[in-house]
């Protein structure tokens, strides 16, 4: 049976463990017939190692998005593996402490900067360092979470999430000419180890749980891959600068409904 993404050649970023929106959408990717190149940063024995637990082995690549050298390297490394992509998934955002958990009024600016270089421009930075990659064009598919109003202790985060959004509609409106979509998938709290490292995450996961219409599984990553995968594939030619919800319903509602 063919998949959605045969044929396809993906580069995925964002993989630090199995519970990550990255490997889920990896993992996903390579049972709908994708080629998949992943990046990590940091602990790249730690990704080489979560690399080993996908369906088929996936060659691993060193990229911090906002080292300029490593960017303008990027395509050539990925050369070293497939001659060119086809989709590009952005999973990648950082916020220091002070910017996340209730501390939005005291966030000194060096903070935020780096909340916005990691979480925002990286964004578009990752979209020009494939480029090169991208001849034939393609889908950029990026991973937000609803900026469209304030959370608890999110802050910052939230911020650099809002300009994630704009910047989606920028890259779509400047790399549709060049046959490139550019979408995000707005995904409910995952146990992921970035969700792990907010104070006060566990606020989302009790609200989502009790109001999500359709539910909502806090460790269950493949309804996020499944989206992603829809528009890495062709399913979805004419869509660009869109944001779709993976949430099980809750940006759609407005309080919890009583069963009363």
């Amino acid at each position: 049976m063919s998949g959605i993404l045969d044929g396809k050649r993906l580069l995925i970023t964002g993989v630090i463990t199995e519970q990550s929106l990255g490997f889920g959408v990896a993992k996903y990717a390579q049972e709908q017939g994708a080629e998949v190149v992943l990046t990590g940063f940091g602990r790249m024995s730690l990704v080489q190692r979560i690399a080993g637990k996908l369906p088929k082995p996936a060659p691993v690549i060193e990229l911090d998005a906002t080292n300029p050298e490593q960017l303008e390297g990027l395509a050539d490394k990925v050369r070293e593996h497939v001659d060119g992509i086809d989709g590009v998934l952005h999973a990648i955002a950082y916020a220091p402490p002070s910017a996340l958990g209730g501390n939005f009024l005291n966030t000194p600016w060096e903070d935020v900067a780096t909340a916005l270089q990691v979480s925002t421009f990286s964004y578009k930075s990752l979209a020009m360092a494939c480029l090169p990659l991208m001849e034939n064009g393609g889908s950029i598919v990026g991973l937000t979470f609803d900026a469209s109003q304030a959370w608890p202790v999110y802050d910052w985060m939230g911020v650099a999430k809002a300009g994630l959004e704009s910047a989606n509609r920028y890259l779509a409106r400047d790399l549709g000419p060049k046959g490139i979509r550019v979408n995000l998938v707005s995904a409910g709290p995952q146990r992921t180890m970035a969700a792990k490292s907010i104070p006060g995450f566990e606020e989302f996961e009790i609200a989502w749980t009790k109001r999500a219409p359709l539910g909502w599984s806090l460790t269950d990553s493949e309804p996020v891959a499944k989206a992603c995968a829809a528009l890495l594939s062709d399913l979805f030619p004419s869509t660009s600068g869109e944001i779709v919800h993976v949430d099980g319903g809750f940006h759609a509602v407005g309080v919890e409904r009583s069963d009363s």
